[in-house]
């Protein structure tokens, strides 16, 4: 069995297209080096983070200089903090090297008479005050250990000249070493200090703090000046005499005092100035002044002082430098703790407004990503939705369509704004729209192609069946049995353009109007689909199951089965058979139709099953392959399975199975007659006709038996397929016989169902003196009429009358339809008119 000759291998028609075979992939592989391969997401990603890469990087490098900016006060308001205890500690130091000044001139003039273990009692506490003023510097200067590394080493030059103190304490009163080499150590331990008191630097864009610390440094070394001073005093006081130097030095110190008295007015605000000078009126301050003074060189030489009272004196003058010096530094420390905290608060104002900004910039960002995401997410499913749902379901509604063509509602898109991606959907829409429109087009111009073709097969239907009435006559005036095999032949012909209007009647969608009321047995149907095909002689019949069919369904499923047969027979060789079998089921009824034909490949077999299995819609493979169309179209209708199937390995050929649903069976009508059986299991036997034929035998499609009251005068008359499938003896409806009913040819009134023939009927022999056979004369009685034997009599119209006159009515449409034409025919002179008259 094959699917027709015009199939090229591997051709895939239009109707093989499904639902959703259209994916959305991309079409090449996505390259991470293409800009426009990417994601939109990461497109937005893109232009979003760039931006913001870029605004942290100067963010962070304008916060970075801030931070180091504000770290860098920080430090400096801290090594300024610390300057009150190096104030202290040097304080401390000018006390313990002044006081041992002393007891080093008293051993220096007294020699051994000294008291050592007094110096030594007056000189412990000044030892451990120093101590503790170290101590409390070390505290104070921990936080600083990561400080810079100029303060770092300060500080380790101060420590390093602190030990040489402590070491050198124990040869003070001994007086192992000389005198300037105490006060030396002592010297550069107080200069180390203060040189650690200068270390601070706030920058060059701060000179208002490098001015505030040279303040505090110069008041500082005013005050180391006047403690150098004293400590010559004071030694020169307990040793009674000047040294030989001490003059020379004096007069140094003073003028170095003097120049950095100097330098501090200079370098003071007005207020530090004033109270600077406050300070220098005091009566204590005076009083060491005026003793300083006497211990000027004069041309009497250098006054010695009373030691006890220049120590008084020169100490309460220390104390007032030391308030001095304090009050200074404070403003330092003030100052510099304003300008580190007015910097800090600038710099976490700006780095705040850096992180609000970059986060309303992210919050934003995000809130525009996501509406745009949004936005494309919804457009793409509205698309993928349109071009795999609402599309396909529009075009298979209009593709379906019988009646009126439906309205197909255009949902409006999905995206509101009115934005790009908002134009951009209602142009998906519009796309939409004009598609739904082109398809509405195409279905209107569907259904007038389909009203064409039902109304040119209607007319061709007529047109047929009188051509037919007319065989009829001809053939039963005929004697010549060449002119009668030739009327055979056009009578068969005939017979299948008829089907081949009904296939087309079917691919319109109409619904046949051939219908029985009445259930008509399988066998009856298999014979009859048999009767529609040209090689009716190669069937082979086997075992059938005695079951019927619903009447309704009798016209399409012989149009059917006669579809599979003559494409059993068309491609398989002529001196092969064809195999009909059929069975019953639980719930359903199945028949194969077995052939040893060419076969068909794999793909081939699944393409057609595939066009079985779903009705495609009609197109230009249509009419390269009506059958395969015309049965998948029958059998959705009527709900039965169709598969085709290669034949065993062992021969070739296709195996048609039909599986017939429980809907489609129907219990036997009540019997009127007896229809033949074989011998065993009841089985319907093959009759005579479908034997392959005797020599001179007619290959022809049959006719009914002749009407009674006819004589045939010795020739046999072939029987077509509706009169299986009619009573034997009744008589033929006006509107062309009950093939064209939906109910059936009314019998005779009172005529009772003829009893089949025990022998083949026969019409006489032809030229070669072989017997004419009437082939299914022996059926007539297989399905008869579905009024009762005797209707009752009812005051309501009777069915039967009713549906004779409209099937006759119908007829007459039909028949005036086709004979309509813008022409009007003039017959030939002489001639006669189609129908006959003259």
């Amino acid at each position: 069995m094959g699917v027709g000759p015009d199939a090229a291998p591997g051709m895939v028609s239009n109707h093989r297209r499904r639902r959703f075979d259209v994916r959305v992939v991309p079409h090449r592989r996505r390259s991470a080096l293409r800009m426009r391969d990417w994601r939109m997401r990461t497109k937005l990603a893109t232009v979003l983070v760039i931006p913001s890469v870029a605004f942290l990087v100067l963010a962070g490098i304008q916060t970075s200089g801030l931070v180091g900016r504000t770290t860098a006060l920080g430090d400096f308001a801290q090594q300024v903090g610390i300057g009150r205890e190096i104030a202290a500690a040097v304080h401390e130091l000018q006390q313990e090297r002044d006081r041992s000044a002393g007891e080093l001139g008293e051993l220096r003039g007294g020699g051994a008479g000294v008291d050592r273990d007094a110096s030594a009692a007056a000189l412990r506490p000044l030892h451990e005050q120093t101590d503790q003023a170290m101590r409390r510097l070390d505290q104070a200067a921990e936080p600083l250990a990561g400080a810079d590394a100029s303060w770092r080493v300060a500080y380790s030059e101060v420590r390093e000249a602190y030990e040489q103190v402590v070491s050198i304490r124990a040869a003070v009163l001994p007086a192992v070493l000389g005198g300037d080499t105490i006060l030396g150590n002592y010297n550069r331990a107080v200069d180390a200090l203060l040189n650690l008191l200068a270390e601070p630097a706030p920058g060059d864009d701060q000179p208002a703090l490098s001015d505030a610390v040279l303040r505090y440094v110069q008041i500082a070394r005013v005050k180391e000046l006047s403690s150098r001073i004293r400590a010559q005093l004071y030694e020169a006081a307990r040793a009674g005499r000047y040294g030989v130097e001490d003059q020379v030095l004096l007069a140094d110190l003073r003028a170095q005092q003097l120049t950095a008295l100097g330098a501090f007015r200079v370098a003071a605000t007005n207020d530090q100035v004033r109270r600077y000078d406050e300070t220098s009126v005091d009566p204590a301050f005076v009083a060491a002044t005026r003793l300083e003074e006497q211990s000027l060189p004069s041309d009497r030489g250098a006054k010695v002082l009373a030691a006890e009272q220049w120590w008084t004196a020169s100490e309460q003058r220390q104390e007032l430098f030391r308030q001095v010096e304090a009050g200074i530094l404070g403003d330092a420390v003030r100052q510099a703790d304003n300008v580190s905290t007015a910097q800090l608060r600038t710099t976490l104002l700006v780095v705040g407004v850096i992180v609000a900004v970059l986060l309303v910039a992210l919050l934003i960002s995000l809130l525009v990503g996501r509406s745009i995401a949004r936005s494309m997410r919804m457009l793409r499913g509205q698309a993928l939705r349109i071009a795999q749902v609402e599309l396909p379901d529009a075009l298979d509604r209009l593709r379906t369509v019988t009646g009126g063509v439906p309205s197909i509602d255009v949902p409006p898109a999905v995206v509101r704004s009115l934005d790009e991606i908002g134009e951009l959907a209602e142009a998906f829409v519009a796309v939409h729209r004009s598609a739904v429109s082109v398809a509405v087009e195409q279905a209107t111009m569907r259904r007038n192609v389909n009203a064409m073709f039902v109304n040119l097969a209607r007319r061709s239907q007529v047109l047929v069946e009188r051509q037919l009435e007319l065989l009829d006559d001809l053939e039963r005036e005929e004697g010549d049995p060449d002119q009668l095999e030739n009327l055979f032949k056009l009578d068969h012909l005939a017979a299948r353009m008829r089907r081949n209007d009904e296939s087309l009647l079917v691919l319109a969608g109409s619904e046949s109007t051939r219908r029985w009321n009445r259930p008509v047995g399988l066998g009856a149907t298999l014979l009859a689909a048999s009767a529609e095909i040209e090689q009716y002689q190669r069937i082979r019949h086997g075992s059938v199951a005695d079951l019927h069919v619903v009447g309704h369904a009798v016209g399409e499923l012989v149009h059917l089965l006669a579809e599979l047969l003559e494409n059993a027979t068309a491609f398989s060789r002529p001196d092969t058979t064809v195999n009909v079998e059929a069975d019953v089921d639980v719930d359903a009824a199945y028949i194969a139709i077995v052939d040893q034909g060419l076969g068909m490949s794999p793909t081939a077999l699944a393409e057609a099953n595939a066009v079985l299995a779903t009705p495609p819609a009609a197109d230009v493979a249509t009419v390269e392959r009506m059958g395969l169309f015309v049965v998948s179209h029958l059998a959705a209708r009527l709900g039965v399975e169709v598969r085709l199937h290669a034949a065993p390995a062992d021969r070739p050929g296709l195996v048609a199975r039909i599986r017939l649903p429980g809907k489609l069976l129907a219990a036997a009508p009540p019997e009127r007659g007896t229809t033949p059986t074989a011998a065993t299991g009841g089985a319907r036997r093959v009759p005579d006709w479908v034997l392959p034929p005797a020599p001179g035998d007619l290959p022809v499609a049959g006719r009914r038996p002749d009407t009674p009251g006819v004589p045939r005068q010795g020739r046999g008359v072939p029987v077509r397929a509706e009169d299986v499938l009619t009573p034997a003896g009744a008589p033929p409806a006006p509107d062309g016989g009950g093939w064209w009913t939906r109910q059936g040819p009314a019998p005779v009134a009172g005529a009772e169902p003829p009893a089949p023939p025990t022998a083949p009927v026969t019409g006489g022999t032809n030229d070669r003196g072989l017997p004419v056979r009437v082939p299914m004369a022996q059926l007539s009685a297989v399905t008869q009429s579905a009024r009762p034997d005797q209707p009752e009599r009812r005051h309501d119209p009777d069915p039967e009358a009713v549906g004779g006159m409209l099937s006759r009515l119908y007829s007459g449409v039909r028949r005036a339809e086709a004979e309509d034409t813008t022409e009007i025919p003039v017959p030939p002179a002489g001639g006669s008119t189609e129908g006959g008259a003259p």
